[in-house]
């Protein structure tokens, strides 16, 4: 009796050895740190470095705002014009040495490639071409960084799919779809903060 009694024990023991054997790993799994994809890291170090410039330029936006004369509500288009004139022709004079790449840096636009290159190539990308789409053939245009938003150039909003995806940006910024190329514009003074060119896929 005792000997079939030490053989059930055993086996028990046995048993729940291999029990917890299968068993830790997977809790050690489901406690374990979550690791972020090394792609998701980068965009995150490209993104930040585009908010902290783009946070640097509309402090520069609002205190040469603030320097010139309160536009007060009209409903002449003559007077809302010479306001953002003015406004942009200060934030240039401010920005005299801006370039292509100061506010883009070089890891924002990889990440913003990456972004968009996985957009496009998942579920959601048919509809992000019809919408980059819309609108006449675009003629080849060169827009340039601290230069004003050329008059009768159409552009395209983001496709909400994909602004989901970007950096959310201060009222005062926004993104903008000219041909392939992403534009960062300074809404109120219509101005070219900066640029990616060919960022979005060609037409089919």
């Amino acid at each position: 009796m005792k000997t079939k009694r030490r053989v059930r024990h055993w086996r028990q023991a046995m048993v729940m050895m291999a029990l917890f054997s299968m068993r830790g790993p997977a809790a050690s799994a489901q406690n374990a740190p979550v690791v972020p994809p090394k792609e998701d890291t980068r965009n995150a170090e490209g993104f930040k470095e585009l908010l902290d410039r783009v946070h640097a330029y509309v402090a520069l936006h609002k205190k040469v705002n603030a320097s010139l004369p309160a536009l007060k509500p009209t409903p002449l288009p003559e007077m809302i014009a010479a306001h953002q004139q003015a406004l942009a022709r200060k934030i240039r004079e401010a920005r005299s040495t801006a370039e292509g790449g100061d506010i883009f840096t070089a890891r924002a636009k990889e990440a913003f490639r990456r972004v968009v290159r996985d957009e496009f190539a998942g579920p959601h990308g048919h509809g992000a071409r019809t919408t980059i789409r819309q609108g006449d053939p675009l003629k080849e245009v060169h827009l340039r960084a601290n230069q004003p938003y050329p008059d009768g150039v159409p552009f395209t909003t983001v496709p909400p799919t994909l602004l989901l995806k970007f950096p959310r940006l201060p009222d005062e910024v926004a993104y903008r779809i000219v041909g392939r190329d992403l534009i960062l514009l300074d809404v109120e003074a219509n101005l070219v903060i900066d640029c990616v060119v060919g960022i979005f896929p060609l037409a089919d």
